[in-house]
């Protein structure tokens, strides 16, 4: 029978970076498998550093927070961040607990194969999760490149107010700004555990530059207007309560993508152990930095209006010149963000070639031995890398036919990484109810804190994805369409074919791992 062959295969091709039942070697935690394909040369330190600079939470925040403005304004900025993340640290301990049990750099697809019920729906759901993830990935990657060409593109009208930029500008630069972490990943990916290091360094030295510089110099908003202020009616939306949701892409965005390092596991020394608490600890570290960030700004921004309409596109670049006066020093404080985002993209592209090649690895994907290679010479996937960067460039096109390609790429990105945590989650949930034998890790959080902390995740998660695909203005137009609902439609559809058409003979279940189920 085919299911039975399939999971014959699984057993025999594991991936190289599975950790096995723990209870075929006789104890409780699963154990390492030998054999690897990449080097283990990632440390502790460069681990915390990787997911801090990958969220790079107030960068996202300082380029982001106009969408909040518009929809809700300062309560959704303050209040939603907030929830967000709580929501965020609830969702990161839930993956944590996973990624003890079995950190393997396909994660996502490879928990949801584990503990979805079911003998061949094990294999559906795997394959449909592992496109989500590489999609949210994708997008994810697609970020930084567009806020670097835009905010590039908005230094130079800072400081040349008649020079007219085309959007196809936008689109070359990004593809240029593409080319620097490619050609890193491609040929020095042994410094990126120092880049890292330096990154979080200039991660948390700007962000004291930023705070600093803004409450010495800034006017000052009331407390009331921080904390307690409503702003309706901007973005064509009649519905207060709707408003207010569609705000909170301010704030799920930032501190979202804390599974980035998983996707390095095969390169991380004592991932079982060093993986959980890296996820968690940069949830911990982005969602105050974002938080705080957040409350500066809103003290300091001087006139909303003002800033919403600042024809570089982004208000925090007003917010620096109302309170310096200066606009070399707003072009400087512009940079930092630049530089952050670009360590960033280093992160984030490194993380999603990995990704993509262990789903290709477990033949997710259609040429599957072509993209599962890993060169011989460079020791990294590169027909992987290639691809994930062929589809950022493509994304970029969206700058060409919209004007809400900000709206675009960052819902994109959100829900599928929402998506894509709601569904291991919810199936570890349903396993535990269940009663299932779980094979934990290291890393643990109880059985009753682990299903409150789950239950509360998977309420969080769908909330945000009620709100994340709706449109930011209204009356919706084909130039404000908010792209991010369609095109995740398309590639679950896409999914859903390559199922049905080959992907049910084709992929392999990943072994189970960490769950027994009592019959």
């Amino acid at each position: 029978m085919e299911p039975s062959r399939r999971e014959k295969e699984a057993s025999s091709e594991v991936h190289d970076s599975t950790y096995n039942e723990g209870e075929k070697h006789g104890n409780s935690t699963p154990a390492f498998s030998p054999k690897q394909t990449l080097d283990r040369y990632i440390g502790f330190i460069p681990t915390i550093a990787f997911g801090a600079n990958l969220q790079c939470s107030w960068e996202s925040v300082a380029v982001s927070f106009q969408a909040a403005l518009l929809n809700g304004g300062p309560t959704s900025m303050v209040w939603g961040m907030l929830i967000a993340w709580i929501g965020s640290l609830a969702m990161s301990a839930s993956l944590a607990e996973m990624a003890s049990m079995n950190p393997t750099v396909g994660a996502q697809y490879r928990w949801t194969s584990m503990f979805a019920p079911g003998g061949s729906n094990r294999a559906f759901w795997g394959l449909v999760q592992g496109w989500i993830t590489v999609l949210a990935w994708i997008a994810t990657c697609a970020q930084p490149a567009f806020f670097i060409a835009t905010l590039s593109q908005g230094i130079v009208i800072l400081n040349h107010e008649n020079f007219v930029f085309e959007k196809w500008h936008g689109t070359f630069m990004a593809w240029a700004v593409l080319a620097i972490p490619v050609c890193i990943n491609i040929f020095a990916r042994k410094v990126l555990p120092t880049v890292e290091v330096v990154g979080a360094i200039t991660h948390v030295s700007f962000f004291i530059v930023f705070v600093v510089t803004l409450c010495v110099l800034a006017p000052r908003s009331s407390s009331e207007f921080v904390f307690a202020t409503n702003i309706f009616g901007l973005s064509g939306w009649q519905n207060q309560t709707v408003q207010w949701c569609i705000g909170l892409l301010s704030a799920a965005f930032p501190i979202g993508g804390f599974d980035g390092v998983l996707h390095m596991s095969d390169e991380v020394k004592d991932a079982p152990t060093k993986i959980p608490l890296a996820m968690i600890y940069s949830v911990l570290i982005n969602g105050a930095m974002a938080f705080s960030f957040i409350i500066v700004i809103l003290f300091c921004l001087g006139d909303f209006e003002t800033a919403l309409s600042t024809p570089t596109g982004y208000p925090i670049m007003q917010v620096v010149y109302g309170a310096t006066g200066s606009k070399a020093a707003t072009s400087v404080f512009t940079v930092f963000i630049v530089f952050n985002a670009l360590i960033s993209m280093f992160s984030s592209l490194a993380s999603v070639s990995r990704l993509t090649w262990a789903f290709a690895k477990d033949n997710g994907l259609p040429f599957s031995r072509f993209f599962g290679a890993v060169h011989p010479t460079l020791r990294i996937p590169l027909n992987a890398l290639t691809l994930v960067a062929v589809c950022i460039a493509l994304l970029q096109l969206l700058n060409i036919g919209s004007s809400s390609a900000f709206y675009a790429i960052v819902s994109l990105s959100t829900i599928g990484l929402y998506l894509s945590y709601l569904l291991p989650i919810l199936f570890i949930l349903l396993a535990k109810i269940r009663g299932d034998h779980i094979a934990y890790g290291p890393f643990k959080l109880g059985r009753i804190t682990g299903i409150a902390t789950n239950v509360f995740s998977v309420v969080y998660c769908l909330f945000v994805l009620i709100w994340l695909p709706f449109p930011p203005y209204m009356p919706v137009t084909g130039e404000n369409m908010n792209y991010a609902g369609p095109i995740l439609g398309a590639v679950l559809l896409f999914a859903l074919i390559d199922w049905f058409v080959s992907g049910k003979r084709r992929f392999i279940v990943p072994a189970e791992s960490a769950v027994h189920r009592d019959h």
